[in-house]
């Protein structure tokens, strides 16, 4: 199920909580581009997006000698994409598990 589908359950006041929330936890495209630009050869950008694995093999590689941080300019924005969907998945998760949660009490 999509995000889309979910957030069609949630109230006005809980997608408004959501919305506030997203804007908070959410990455930003231009600091993971900058960042791939100043600092790309050690995987500033990986660690930015949560790849924290990957951007220690890119530190000790630098980056494949220059190559690997270049090929990554085209993958940043779909990793951005998925990273930032899975938050929102997370949080209107959180947002429903609340909702449940007061009306049991």
């Amino acid at each position: 199920m999509n995000n889309l589908q979910l957030k069609q359950d949630l109230s006005s006041h809980q997608l408004s909580i959501l919305n506030s929330e997203l804007e908070e936890n959410k990455k930003s495209p231009l600091i993971a581009y900058l960042l791939w630009f100043f600092l790309g050869g050690i995987g500033g950008h990986r660690y930015y997006l949560g790849n924290v694995g990957m951007g220690i093999a890119m530190t000790l590689t630098l980056g494949g000698l220059g190559i690997w941080a270049f090929i990554d300019v085209f993958f940043i924005g779909g990793r951005l994409k998925e990273i930032n969907q899975k938050t929102e998945l997370d949080l209107i998760m959180k947002i429903k598990a609340m909702g449940s949660q007061k009306l049991a009490s």
